[in-house]
């Protein structure tokens, strides 16, 4: 028999399958319907790596399998190509952006379909396509119609150096990223998007959805909803309000700390006696991004302000007032009342500037460690002996009486600045007018495009480089025809991938941002899945986007994902992130050249659970090319008149339910590690009825696609039947089914490197030998000696090295 050829076969496959549009998705079919996402990806001009085909192979494994279980599934993909990481590769290498995202998404095309991946290429999208971001700009304006959308100064990241406005992440230890220079904040309108109207609606509806439980704690986490009460504070005459969660704890406040822009300081300059120490202190904290000042681990220090005392209404009682850089302006109020007996931060706070510490819930040692937990309240005149939650129903009601407070709920999430002052981004299409003030753009002129310029570097004044186009900044009002200005800013890199999945359901309409019956039809998006880096804000934007569009009647569903997963990424052979300046990256160019795309998809799904975090193994590598060899050279063992084996049929029935039930789990190791078991017990035949080949080979397809249509048409009798993916999925017999098989656990040292599919009943020196020979195991043993074996029957194997 022929060698397998993988490069002619691959090549062979891809080019079939793209001439027959095979993965195209059918809209209204009578077929259960499955719309399969992953997140699209910003085509940076380093190419794939490895990591990313991790995800794109195993959706791809999922959305075969339902192809040929009967389903119409939409797998598509598209391109998220605005953004300042395409401006900045753009900067780097002095060419345009638009050329050099064209030039990246055609790499990114290319090595995309060499791996096989049935992406449904005609409803492919790009988000710097002005047919696109024309409803990206449509979206706009149905926020600025309800007052979603407006502008507001906010405090950003500004290197002095490059004359650009910095995301937090671009700020490391104070100094901008690229340069090397230390940060200010400046305060720039911008514009935002009130994300906030939506928090509790984002919050309930994790109910109504299927998400990994650290994927909803992180949206819970990241909306921080917290129920208290505002306290009305008077500094130096002045109404401060605070946000507490404890109200509580309120004759315990010893002193205040406000955020060291909050606007009091400068109304109480005069009476500020060490106003020079002061303004150093709000000067270093503008070179800190927030997360700097934030961070948990960080020394909290502050400045007392001398001359200016605050009054605790609860006891009428002067207490001292700080300003501190760990309170945020933009975060409550800016400002907080300190309870150090009772919370850990102003516990420190107190001791390292020798502040009293007065206990008011009964339960801890005040003057050794603070007691943030519920108790009996003393030292809190009328609250003294209520238990906590009484005690704030009735300080609460106490301040409402008062006047001076009220119960409230608060909210970590802040409005979401949707404006950048870069030229890679869409335009804003609103127009300014002196007359009429902000005017949107008319829907008849959409899209505003984004010109061509020369120069799109930042400027020097820290507007977006389109202010100085003047011929495209200078226009009409549209309300009343008088002389006007074109907003400047752009949108950020969130914006197009804020409602990218749904575009994917009618990219071609121009009437419409999507039909409403194709809506109907395809929605909500069957599973999701991304990096968990993308689980917080990605997430809860789309989210947001969504839901403001099933308010107005423009989607049919609340929520847009029913199930949410996320991948582990793929580590570099030396246990580190991949990163091109650590020089660790593996192009999966390299990989297909050398042992091909089917290799490469199943060894990224055997290599470890799907969600976890895994190292790259070269040997490994080369050790699922040689099990295709293998499956290869089975074919010349099978025989048409044979009779099917009753030990062949057991284990082909045990793998198809395993390999069945595994991808609908994502459990794709498994899978795989199952099909090897069968391609075992194949092995061990002198002949193989063509019908459980037929069905094995079948299990494969998801995972090694090319390899096995080609084993399909050399089939006797199938030189001219339809493709593999025509064929039905098999089904198991459970009477043909004995439990014979488990998952052992394989632990070196005690610790746990991973699992086997093994026959039951095995003995140690079986199970022993089949962990040695396998090649995810391997290179553990390499140079060392085995000292002891703990081995526990159909359970586990503990070797002692």
């Amino acid at each position: 028999m022929k060698e397998y050829n993988h490069k002619k076969i691959e090549k062979k496959w891809q080019d079939k399958w793209e001439k027959e549009n095979f993965y195209q998705a059918e809209d209204f079919s009578d077929k259960p319907k499955k719309y399969i996402l992953v997140e699209f990806p910003y085509p940076s001009g380093d190419g794939l790596h490895v990591g990313h085909a991790r995800s794109y192979t195993a959706l791809d494994v999922m959305s075969r399998k339902m192809h040929m279980q009967g389903d119409n599934v939409l797998y598509p993909i598209g391109w998220d190509a605005f953004g300042l990481p395409a401006e900045n590769f753009a900067i780097k290498k002095g060419i345009h952006p638009s050329i050099a995202v064209e030039k990246n998404i055609a790499n990114f095309k290319r090595q995309l379909k060499s791996l096989g991946v049935s992406f449904d290429w005609s409803r492919e999208i790009n988000t710097t396509d002005p047919k696109y971001y024309k409803w990206t700009q449509w979206i706009f304006l149905k926020f600025l119609g309800k007052g979603l959308a407006y502008q507001k100064e906010m405090p950003i990241n500004w290197c002095p150096s490059c004359k650009i406005g910095l995301a937090n992440e671009e700020v490391i230890d104070g100094k901008c990223e690229r340069c090397g220079h230390e940060t200010e904040k400046r305060k720039i309108k911008q514009w935002m998007l009130k994300i906030t109207e939506y928090a509790d609606k984002l919050l309930e509806d994790l109910n109504k959805v299927d998400y990994l439980d650290k994927i909803k704690i992180q949206q819970e986490n990241w909306i921080g909803r917290s129920e208290g009460a505002e306290v009305d504070f008077e500094i130096a005459g002045e109404k401060v309000t605070v946000f507490t969660t404890r109200p509580d704890t309120l004759f315990g406040c010893t002193y205040m700390v406000l955020s060291p822009e909050h606007d009091l300081i400068k109304k109480l300059k005069d009476k500020i006696e060490n106003i020079k120490e002061v303004e150093e202190h709000i000067d270093e904290a503008r070179k800190k991004t927030e997360i700097e000042r934030s961070a948990e681990d960080k020394e909290k220090t502050g400045i007392k302000l001398e001359g200016v005392m605050a009054v605790n209404p609860a006891n009428n009682k002067e207490i001292p007032v700080f300003i501190a850089d760990y309170v945020l302006v933009d975060y409550g109020t800016g400002a907080i009342m300190a309870v150090p007996a009772h919370d850990k931060r102003d516990f420190e706070f107190a001791k390292k500037y020798g502040l009293d510490i007065v206990e008011v819930i009964s339960g801890g040692e005040p003057q050794k460690e603070a007691y943030s937990g519920e108790g009996l309240n003393v030292n809190s005149d009328f609250l003294d002996g209520l238990e906590t939650n009484e005690a704030k129903e009735k300080i609460i009601k106490w301040l409402q009486e008062k006047n001076i407070g009220k119960k409230a709920v608060n909210y970590k999430l802040r409005d979401w600045i949707f404006s950048r002052q870069h030229y890679w981004g869409e335009p804003i299409p609103v127009i300014h007018c002196d007359k009429c003030g902000i005017v949107p753009v008319k829907e008849k002129d959409l899209p505003v495009e984004l010109p061509y310029v020369e120069k799109y570097e930042p400027t020097e004044t820290g507007e977006s480089p389109l202010a100085a186009m003047e011929d495209w900044v200078n226009t009409k009002c549209p309300k009343c025809g008088s002389d006007a200005k074109r907003e400047t800013d752009t949108m950020p890199n969130w914006a197009g991938s804020s409602w990218y999945f749904l575009r994917y359901i009618d990219p071609q309409n121009n009437e419409k941002f999507v039909d409403e019956e194709k809506l109907k039809y395809w929605l909500p998006v069957d599973l999701y899945n991304g990096g968990m880096e993308h689980t917080t804000l990605h997430l809860l934007y789309s989210r947001f986007w969504h839901k403001f569009l099933y308010d107005q009647g423009l989607v049919p569903t609340s929520e847009p994902y029913a199930s949410r997963r996320s991948h582990g990424m793929i580590l570099a052979e030396d246990g580190k992130k991949m990163s091109k300046s650590l020089g660790n990256v593996i192009n999966p160019d390299e990989i297909v050249e050398k042992v091909g795309a089917d290799t490469l998809r199943v060894y990224e799904m055997f290599m470890g659970p799907f969600n976890q975090a895994i190292g790259w193994n070269t040997d490994s590598v080369i050790g699922v090319h040689r099990f295709l060899k293998r499956v290869w050279i089975l074919k010349d063992k099978v025989n048409e008149n044979v009779e099917e084996n009753k030990e062949v049929e057991k284990v082909l029935h045990q793998s198809i339910k395993k390999v069945t039930e595994d991808i609908d789990n994502m459990k794709f190791n498994t899978a795989v590690a199952q099909l090897m078991i069968l391609v075992n017990e194949l092995e061990k035949q002198d002949e193989i009825s063509i019908g459980v080949y037929k069905k094995f080979i079948v299990l494969l397809t998801p995972f090694a696609p090319h390899i096995t249509e080609e084993l399909w048409v050399g089939l006797p009798g199938n030189k001219e039947a339809e493709s593999i993916f025509k064929q039905p999925w098999p089904e198991y017999d459970d009477s043909k089914i004995e439990e014979g098989s488990f998952e052992l656990v394989i632990q070196i040292n005690g610790k746990f490197k991973g699992g086997m599919v093994m026959n039951k009943d095995m003995n140690q020196d079986d199970t022993k030998r089949e962990v040695l020979e396998n090649d995810r195991f391997k290179k553990y043993f390499e140079d060392k000696e085995i000292k002891k074996i703990i081995f526990v029957k159909n359970k586990l194997i503990n070797f002692v090295l």
